[in-house]
């Protein structure tokens, strides 16, 4: 299936948006954030720290009257600069964000979206990485696709089991603070995987500029699920 007809199907799959978060949220109280390279007010903040960088995150979301800041697809950032596992000896820099980012209070509840199963979950625990992580196997209409979730509490994958059965709107998890997530301001990276490639309980959420145009073809805008945020 060529990129452009998954995503139309992603697309139609629900005519209103699909939530992770609670349906009871207006999409009012999303609002977007820009955390990308060309943000000029990130100059002035140690984006290394987590504290720094929520204190800068939580304040945007009270100014504009918000609940959830998002945003995040392909864009360009310099917050991984900090970690070594995004930028090692003699490989190019990866520093594109493959998902969607929404920053909320640690412990807040997080729903399926979709019908699917537990194809794998793990605590992904390198500096800067998603922490406790859960992907989902979905299949419709006799396609598969994934939806992945990052930075996790550690008691959200401490009972799952692998083909474990959800419904959409079931409670999958809870995010995790900056103790177990990594070491970011709490949020959820929200992805959409085409072909797993074999990963489990992992996949990159960051790519470089020269990987870009096949994680873009693999990984397609979660907006298409999520719709008009």
């Amino acid at each position: 299936m060529q990129i452009t007809d998954f995503s139309f199907f992603l697309n139609n799959l629900s005519e209103k948006p699909l939530r992770v978060l609670d349906a009871g949220i207006p999409n009012s109280k999303y609002i977007p954030l820009d955390l990308s390279i060309n943000n000029k007010a990130l100059e002035l903040i140690d984006v290394s720290s987590s504290l720094r960088l929520g204190l800068y995150i939580n304040t945007h979301i009270d100014e504009n009257k918000g609940l959830v800041a998002f945003g995040g697809y392909k864009e360009v950032r310099n917050i991984y600069q900090r970690s070594n596992y995004f930028n090692r000896e003699n490989v190019e820099e990866r520093n594109i964000h493959l998902g969607i980012d929404l920053w909320c209070p640690a412990e807040t509840p997080i729903y399926v979206p979709l019908q699917g199963e537990i194809h794998s979950f793990k605590n992904n625990t390198h500096y800067g990485d998603y922490g406790p992580t859960i992907i989902l196997k979905h299949v419709i209409n006799n396609i598969e696709f994934y939806t992945l979730y990052g930075h996790l509490s550690i008691a959200s994958i401490m009972r799952l089991e692998e083909g474990q059965k959800f419904n959409k709107g079931d409670c999958l998890a809870f995010l995790g603070d900056p103790s177990v997530n990594g070491d970011y301001p709490p949020h959820l990276h929200f992805q959409i995987i085409k072909d797993i490639q074999g990963f489990k309980g992992d996949y990159p959420g960051v790519c470089s500029k020269d990987d870009l145009s096949f994680y873009s073809n693999n990984c397609p805008n979660p907006l298409l699920l999520l719709k008009n945020l």
